[in-house]
């Protein structure tokens, strides 16, 4: 039987610094599938950008897309859920977002925030296709918001989770996976490892988040997707299991998430 590739969960194929790589994204994948990854959800996080997002999708093996406008984005015009469902009909976009509350880069009135992050919910629901959902400094209204509009009946992933356990398990309850980025390798993060021990093995999930929060030993570089490597290394350690168990595991609840077997 072929072994289990890993996958990233979440990255910006569309903004990796492509330099090492000669300048060419194929090169990038090249150098994760080398590395045992195999799998990419590339995600929207405006509408400028999910065009170039649908297009990777559908140009390269293993990528596949999400639709959405990110909370610290501002658009001129804010994506309808009838905007969202339209853009969602396309065979390679598999989920909704990113989305969701951000009052770390955000100040004032945010009903702006609040509105959209709704809209997303329901297109969700709509569609029936999971959420990726972002929260920072905001995980009370950010939770408040998926209960009333009946996140749960869409599922999805609490992306690149860097809050406590009592979120965590709000989240959990909500039917929502924990996907752990590189921020779970760092030194300062003892409180977010110990979430990583307590998450159920099948709501664990891995990722990138690249170009941005590169892991240890690569921290303050220019992320790329073959160092979702040492984020299920560093899960493994934790969790005292082998790196091919959380390959496994990791893989089997993305695929099951986004019903890709």
């Amino acid at each position: 039987m072929p072994k289990t590739l890993l996958v990233d969960s979440h990255c910006h194929l569309d903004r990796l610094d492509l330099e090492p790589f000669g300048g060419k994204l194929e090169n990038a994948l090249a150098e994760a599938r080398e590395n045992g990854i195999d799998t990419f959800l590339c995600v929207a996080i405006n509408m400028a950008n999910i065009p170039t997002v649908l297009d990777l999708a559908h140009r390269y093996a293993g990528v596949y897309a999400t639709v959405g406008v990110h909370p610290n984005d501002h658009e001129e015009q804010e994506p309808t859920v009838d905007t969202l469902v339209e853009l969602a009909a396309d065979e390679r976009v598999i989920g909704i977002g990113e989305t969701g509350l951000d009052y770390f880069r955000c100040e004032g009135d945010l009903g702006w925030q609040k509105s959209r992050f709704r809209n997303h919910i329901q297109a969700a629901r709509q569609l029936d296709k999971p959420l990726i959902i972002h929260t920072r400094e905001a995980s009370a209204d950010t939770l408040a918001i998926m209960k009333e509009e009946g996140a749960a009946e869409a599922g999805g992933i609490m992306h690149c989770f860097a809050e406590d356990w009592a979120t965590a398990r709000q989240a959990l309850d909500l039917g929502f996976h924990i996907s752990f980025s590189g921020i779970v390798t760092f030194k300062s993060a003892d409180s977010l490892r110990e979430v990583a021990r307590r998450v159920p093995a099948d709501r664990l999930l891995v990722e990138t988040d690249a170009p941005y929060l590169a892991p240890v030993p690569h921290r303050g570089k220019s992320n790329h997707p073959a160092w979702v490597r040492h984020v299920a290394q560093c899960i493994a350690d934790l969790r005292g299991v082998t790196y091919q168990d959380i390959v496994e595991q990791t893989t089997g609840n993305f695929n099951q998430l986004f019903r890709l077997t």
